[in-house]
């Protein structure tokens, strides 16, 4: 009997559909309502695209594209795919033209699904360059072009007949023949440096992962509601948000955009949801804004409420013995602060699961002190992608948890976390050589820098990414931008210094508060633009490095910054989809200005 209960993704849904027929499997917004699909309907939809598939003579093993935003669509076709035995190739909807061009082509597709109008004229735009692509399904409906054949995700369903007995049978009996070692999926890594690499995982890369995650706890149950607005694109969200809810029975709920979440975590009252630590730092920040302008009396209650909320955290969940003085304070700390702050994700949240970048430790432990825990976790793309998480019964701030079980993770003599597990890929498609450099000895080299300390584990910086400075300092600069990040004035940050003296940086500033110090300290401007040439706010920004500095070791200080109007971002080809700086982008896209602060290196 197969340990992980399921052989295969579609194994799992086929038998959760019998399991939770009647239970809604996805909640999504069509014609500005939101409207769920059981799990029963669910499959039925999945088998329909799968019949679609067939009929266009997808094979077993065939790669098919998916080039769309979050929506409902999305996931049916992947498990239409699935079905079909075929592999599910995701890319980016925020990809470039010359990305989608390369991973069409690598991967050999000639089948994609596409969200509307908008993707489909990229790909048409491209049209020479991807010969072998010769059907676009898409999940909205418009007139298409004769030079790239178009229909629509129901047309090919034939969502209007019903599937029959036969057809059922015949579906169903495909799915039996996927094994565990079949290949699953083809994602391209995002490409903070380099050409993108198609990892390779199996259903069982996924299934052992889904099943480790949720091995001996209750952390997902069928009663949970995930909202979902992470890109499906990522390994994070496809197997956090979406394959794990599905072996739990739970609901799928679709947010609006990364825009609406706020919004939308009040109309769906989500239990769980998968984030990054971009987005806790924006709450982060946007809390505490919110209590700087409160009057005195309840700015003290704020902070009386969350010292009472830290200290609970570290008596339950870490000594585990907490005394009965420090119970009722909390419950009294709950009552007047925690619960209104809890009212802003709506009224059932019971955890967030953050991953795909270092979160500060500072801001894990003031979620954690007003009752709304982040199971920080740890993974790669090339791990499917759990190695390590925190849970309420193994919790460490600043750390990235224990690894789940079976799984295997040492130290190299150079600092870099290597790991053995079910969950480590079979190799990058097409790229033994990539494949041979990453592996070594069966252990899969992460290319991140960590320690290991009482089974948890600490990252501490990617790898390839340490600066290097002229005078021989390995310095991680990860570490040192959270710690800027933490001061209100500042929203983004950059650090370089590769083969240089020092260490320079390049900050977005925080727009709002510096707007308030602009109006407290009558700073004439027009817009940001000026601000951050202004000297008194240039005079602000020296101060709080100085004051930063005077925490770092000498070769960690920052020397000389340049504050930049406009934040880095997807869009601009600065940050990856999971919101990571593009160390090598942003260095070419300002490379000027970085220089710049070299060139006179006697100050």
């Amino acid at each position: 009997m197969n340990k992980y209960v399921y052989s295969s993704v579609p194994d799992m849904l086929r038998k959760n559909a019998l399991k939770y027929k009647d239970k809604p499997a996805l909640k999504y917004r069509k014609q500005g309502k939101f409207v769920t699909l059981s799990y029963a309907d669910f499959y039925i939809r999945a088998l329909m695209v799968t019949r679609g598939l067939k009929k266009l003579k997808v094979k077993p093993g065939e790669k098919v594209a998916i080039l769309s935003e979050n929506r409902a669509g999305w996931v049916i076709a992947d498990m239409g795919i699935l079905c079909a035995g075929a592999v599910t190739v995701p890319i980016y909807p925020t990809s470039t033209s010359e990305q989608i061009e390369y991973m069409i082509n690598h991967s050999g597709v000639r089948i994609i699904f596409v969200s509307g109008k908008f993707q489909y004229e990229r790909l048409l735009k491209i049209r020479e360059s991807i010969p072998g692509v010769e059907l676009v399904i898409s999940f909205e409906r418009f007139l298409g072009e004769t030079s790239l054949q178009v229909c629509t995700f129901y047309q090919m369903s034939e969502i209007d007949t019903p599937i029959s007995e036969p057809e059922k049978i015949e579906i169903e009996s495909q799915i039996d023949l996927v094994k565990p070692e079949d290949l699953i999926t083809l994602i391209y890594t995002s490409g903070t440096t380099g050409i993108p690499k198609g990892v390779m995982l199996t259903h069982s890369n996924i299934i052992s992962n889904v099943y480790y995650l949720t091995y001996n706890n209750e952390i997902v149950t069928s009663d949970d509601v995930l909202l979902s607005f992470l890109p499906l694109s990522h390994i994070l969200e496809r197997t956090c948000g979406y394959y794990l809810a599905f072996s739990k029975g739970a609901l799928m709920a679709f947010a609006d955009s990364i825009e609406k979440v706020a919004e939308n975590m009040l109309e769906i009252n989500p239990t769980m949801m998968v984030c990054v630590p971009r987005l806790f730092e924006k709450i982060y920040h946007r809390i505490f804004e919110n209590v700087h302008k409160m009057p005195l009396l309840k700015k003290t209650l704020f902070h009386w409420a969350v010292n009472v909320g830290k200290e609970y955290v570290h008596a339950e969940f870490i000594d585990k013995n907490p005394c009965a003085i420090l119970k009722m304070k909390h419950a009294v700390a709950e009552k007047l602060v925690f619960s209104k702050l809890k009212s802003l994700f709506g009224n059932r949240i019971k955890l967030f699961c953050s991953g795909g970048a270092p979160l500060d430790k500072t801001i894990n432990e003031f979620f954690w002190s007003i009752g709304l825990p982040i199971y920080e976790g740890y993974g790669l793309t090339e791990t499917s992608p759990a190695i390590s998480f925190n849970t309420i019964e193994h919790i460490r701030f600043g750390s990235v948890g224990v690894p789940i079980p079976e799984t295997e993770i040492k130290i190299a003599d150079d600092g870099e976390i290597l790991v053995r597990g079910a969950q480590v890929m079979v190799g990058y498609y097409n790229n033994p050589e990539a494949t041979a450099e990453a592996m070594e000895n069966g252990w899969f080299k992460t290319g991140d820098i960590g320690k290991l300390e009482d089974g948890f584990l600490y990252i501490t910086d990617r790898k390839k990414e340490l600066i290097i400075t002229a005078g021989g300092k390995n310095i991680a600069p990860q570490p040192i931008e959270n710690r800027l990040k933490m001061d209100k004035y500042f929203s983004s940050v950059f650090v370089y210094g590769d083969r240089k003296p020092y260490l320079i940086a390049l900050i977005v500033p925080n727009a709002e508060r510096l707007f308030e110090f602009a109006k407290e300290a009558h700073v004439q401007f027009f817009d940001i633009n000026d601000l951050v040439m202004a000297e008194p706010v240039l005079n602000l920004y020296k101060e709080r490095l100085a004051e930063i500095n005077s925490e770092l070791a000498s070769y960690e200080t920052i020397k000389k910054f340049t504050l930049l109007a406009h934040d880095f971002s997807v869009v601009n080809g600065e940050l990856t989809p999971t919101l990571k700086l593009k160390r090598k982008v942003v260095y070419e896209k300002h490379k000027q200005t970085i220089e710049d602060m070299y060139i006179d290196h006697s100050n």
